[in-house]
């Protein structure tokens, strides 16, 4: 079964259509008091993305939270990991590249706090390192709303450089409509 998450910008997400939960992580950069003390407004993103660590979590997916290092992580109900970052970027000086090659995660969901900054540079990051990403725009709180947009941009040009966009509802809706994929089971999917 092919599963693309609606709406998602420059390309249908994720590419091989494979919403399989053995393959997906949710990573919540920024994830520390750090950096959601300097984003305009944290609460909508913020319910976004524990909307999301709910779902992929159901949906046998692993949810990672990124703080940085000197900075207190954010609170995420529910079983997930924490992990500390040295750098802006969630890879830099931790163990997120680790973690997520060793339990087989290849499809990536990406918000946090600090968009033009540590959510950007992780995704940018985990593209890299050959990831399939999707920035979930509306889980991804700003430091400057007029940086917004050029944020967004920057990830879809040259056809998709950095990943895809897409938005929280969306793909919660694929999520509840792809079979979830419990440990040990085989994958749903081509």
């Amino acid at each position: 079964m092919t599963i693309h998450v609606a709406g998602t910008d420059p390309y249908a997400w994720p590419y091989d259509g494979r919403l399989d939960g053995r393959e997906l992580a949710l990573v919540l950069a920024g994830w520390d008091e750090g950096w959601a003390g300097r984003v305009t407004d944290r609460s909508p993103a913020h319910a976004g993305c524990l909307a999301l660590a709910a779902a992929v979590a159901a949906f046998g997916g692993l949810v990672i939270g990124v703080h940085h290092a000197g900075s207190a992580p954010l609170d995420l109900p529910g079983t997930h990991l924490a992990v500390a970052a040295h750098g802006i970027d969630g890879f830099h000086g931790g163990p997120l590249d680790d973690i997520l090659r060793s339990r087989g995660r290849t499809h990536l969901l990406v918000g946090g706090m600090g968009l033009e900054a540590p959510v950007h540079s992780t995704l940018r990051a985990a593209n890299d390192r050959g990831y399939e990403a999707l920035l979930v725009a509306d889980a991804s709180a700003p430091l400057r709303d007029d940086l917004r947009e050029a944020s967004l941009k920057t990830v879809t040009m040259s056809g998709g450089i950095f990943g895809a966009v897409g938005q929280t509802e969306a793909v919660l809706t694929a999520l509840t409509s792809a079979p979830a994929t419990a440990p040990g089971q085989e994958a749903t999917t081509p």
